[in-house]
């Protein structure tokens, strides 16, 4: 074996993580997807990222989340974002910072080391929605008053007890949603943290 071919087996030992580490061999310990992949990784990212923003959500924190997203662990670090989406590091901190807050993702600490990892569960969906209940209690609370300080028979109290009626509607028809989405998630995933049918 020359020089330059132990050099280059070196560098591809160092610069990629093993499947156990980042969970595919296409992703290198930067964040950046190699070979084919990256192409169709990248394009899903904007591309989801861009239909996030026409939902409201801001710009960074929708590429962020498409990448944790797309990513085959479903986590990585803030240097591996950073690197994936050609971002700064400040523009990661806010992006994850507004995701943890909103519960969409979670911040670790990566084992053995000082580093944070962020990572979107399998389930976050219904995480994010079951941690909306207190919101709409606090906005039920908030309208219960206005309509009591108000009048229920002025136009404003009127048109804010509709709106009271809606949330508590919402309300009570979330529980039982959630139960059977855990009952219908059961039948095409199995039990959580079981193996996922293939």
């Amino acid at each position: 074996m020359t020089r330059d071919d132990a050099g280059n087996q070196a560098e591809t030992q160092s610069g990629t993580r093993t499947e156990n580490q980042a969970g595919s061999p296409a992703e290198a310990r930067d964040g950046q997807v190699r070979g084919p992949e990256a192409e169709v990784v990248s394009r899903f990212v904007e591309q989801f990222a861009a239909q996030l923003v026409e939902a409201g959500m801001a710009r960074m924190p929708a590429r962020v989340f498409a990448a944790l997203l797309a990513s085959h662990s479903g986590a990585l670090t803030s240097a591996e974002l950073g690197t994936r989406l050609r971002v700064s590091p400040a523009a990661v901190s806010g992006a994850v910072r507004y995701l943890t807050q909103q519960h969409m993702v979670t911040r670790e600490r990566e084992p053995g080391t000082r580093r944070d990892i962020f990572r979107v569960h399998d389930n976050q969906w219904y995480e994010a929605l079951a941690n909306r209940d207190g919101v709409l209690k606090r906005w039920e609370n908030a309208l219960r008053d206005g309509v009591t300080h108000l009048g229920p028979d002025t136009p404003a109290g009127r048109r804010l007890a509709e709106t009271l009626a809606f949330f508590e509607f919402i309300d009570g028809e979330l529980a039982g949603m959630m139960a059977r989405w855990r009952a219908h998630r059961e039948t095409l995933f199995g039990k959580a943290g079981g193996p996922t049918p293939g």
